[in-house]
């Protein structure tokens, strides 16, 4: 697939805290559209900071670096000209926590298109939005209600909708599900499967088997590194590195 086939070509990628500290070395992998790559690893190996490569949220941390190359559809991000504005309108970020605006559930969603100066029906975007995130059915009678009385499932499907509501073409998640409920997970869980028919979704977790069952891809971080990357059904039973089976297996990690 060529690079401006690819959601993202990742080439070579270093990324540094404090310009000297190296938490990223050497990351290699291409993201296929419409797919959903999850990433895994133990704590502090360097998958959350990759994923927020993806649209330099690392940016607002002082005093780092990023060498090497990631591709958006073709375009570098890290080219100077890139508007950084627009880059996370394209990809946009769900958190590990919800983190829901303290305003009507309606002014949530309506948020990002408002600032953005969209030129859209603010209902229609709102509705759509809600319904992607399968939540308009809990809330379609209470959308002037305050977001943060929702509880902690429909705020982090309410943060999706946010999300969706500025037409991005990829969606990052940071372990989004890690502070729900077992029933609120596969709520979201559901969501991803269905999401994945119109964006491309990148997802950090802890949980292997929450990878093995939402995931197209997995790629296997470990001290900064990418040790495997591979379809999730061949990573999961017929991994290629002895790491990767290790850490599967709960040998290690």
């Amino acid at each position: 697939m060529n690079t401006d086939q690819l959601a993202f070509s990742v080439q070579k990628l270093d990324f540094y805290y404090n310009t000297s500290k190296k938490a990223l070395s050497n990351i290699n992998l291409e993201i296929e559209p419409q797919k959903v790559t999850a990433l895994i690893g133990p704590s502090g190996c360097g998958k959350s900071t990759f994923l927020r490569c993806l649209n330099r949220m690392n940016d607002t941390i002082s005093d780092t670096r990023v060498d090497g190359t990631i591709l958006l559809k073709g375009e570098n991000i890290y080219d100077a000209d890139m508007d950084v504005v627009n880059l996370r309108q394209r990809v946009g970020m769900v958190f590990q926590k919800p983190n829901p605006f303290p305003q009507s559930i309606y002014d949530n969603v309506a948020f990002g298109p408002r600032v953005m100066g969209m030129d859209v029906n603010l209902n229609e975007v709102v509705e759509k939005s809600l319904i992607a995130a399968a939540l308009w059915d809990e809330v379609k009678d209470n959308l002037k209600s305050d977001a943060m009385g929702l509880s902690l499932g429909q705020q982090q499907r309410l943060c999706i909708a946010r999300v969706i509501a500025v037409q991005p073409e990829v969606i990052l998640m940071d372990e989004s599900t890690s502070a729900l409920d077992p029933i609120a997970t596969l709520r979201v869980e559901e969501l991803i499967a269905d999401l994945k028919k119109d964006y491309t979704i990148v997802i950090v977790t802890h949980n292997m088997q929450q990878a093995a069952r939402v995931s197209d891809y997995t790629g296997l971080f470990w001290l900064g590194e990418l040790v495997e990357f591979a379809p999730t059904t061949q990573m999961f039973t017929v991994p290629k590195e002895e790491l990767t089976e290790a850490y599967i297996t709960g040998r290690m990690g």
